[in-house]
């Protein structure tokens, strides 16, 4: 196959984007005319993603996901943020990138391994609550053969629940996105809760990764989703870091409460 100036046929493809002299297309929409003042930040990123427009509630839903991960506060990921542009100002992207690197299995990371446990048990859509407690079960019991916790259950702070899972739950309720994965995620929270004898909270990042899949969202780019969130609230405490620095604080407080032991010096006779 030969292309329209008689060479061969590229080999590698795109359906993202790319650009002519005189326009711009998005996965098959014209940006400045279809996109641009017609749908939200939120819903671009999903079209970005999953290759089509969501509905007004699937649009709703998404970006009341990415709102409840822009910021939690002085977490490590934003202490790195501020540590990093307090020794390179000049080079904000390296501090957001330096936050972001942070998204693992304490931060952000359950969000795909959420993701990942509740595609892989594949809940049927019309499945009942008594054959959803069933698998969840199975699941649970799999996970502690395997010395194995569910992800996306506890809070170090949020210990009687997590607002965010709260509103998430509800919205999704409302708009008729509560779907198998998410009532499955419910059930799994139960099982471990049973298994384990204590009350465990679903977290914000729990609910999430069980509502984006349940909206068609596979396991391999949920933590991306969550990343492009919280690259927001860095952007806020680099600002604040700007106009009202403490990375040089953090610094000075480590140095002044950390002592040095020297590794070669005499052992006690």
């Amino acid at each position: 196959m030969t292309n329209f100036d008689g060479g061969a046929q590229p080999s590698m493809r795109t359906s993202i984007g790319f650009s002519t002299e005189d326009q711009i297309r998005v996965r098959g929409y014209n940006l400045s005319e279809e996109l641009m003042g017609e749908v939200d930040f939120g819903s671009m990123f999903f079209l970005l993603v999953s290759g089509r427009v969501p509905n007004q509630g699937e649009a709703r839903l998404f970006n009341a996901v990415l709102v409840a991960l822009a910021d939690h506060g002085l977490t490590p990921t934003a202490l790195a943020a501020r540590l990093t542009y307090t020794g390179a100002p000049d080079a904000i992207q390296g501090a957001i990138a330096s936050g972001v690197l942070g998204a693992g299995s304490v931060f952000l990371g359950s969000f795909e391994d959420v993701g990942r446990i509740l595609q892989e048990a594949a809940p049927n859509s019309d499945a009942s609550d008594d054959e959803l407690r069933e698998l969840a079960k199975e699941t649970v019991a799999a996970l502690r053969r395997g010395n194995l916790k569910v992800p996306g259950l506890g809070h170090p702070i949020h210990k009687k629940g997590d607002p965010r899972t709260a509103r998430l739950l509800n919205m999704a309720e409302e708009l008729d996105l509560l779907g198998p994965r998410t009532r499955l995620m419910l059930h799994l929270r139960q099982e471990a809760s049973e298994a384990t004898g204590r009350d465990l909270v679903l977290n914000a990042t729990g609910a999430c990764g069980a509502l984006l899949s349940d909206l068609g969202f596979d396991a391999s780019i949920l933590r991306g989703i969550a990343v492009v969130s919280r690259a927001a609230g860095l952007v806020g405490h680099l600002q604040e870091e700007n106009e009202q620095p403490m990375g040089q604080t953090i610094w000075q407080l480590v140095e002044r409460e950390s002592t040095y032991e020297d590794p070669r010096r005499a052992e006690p006779t």
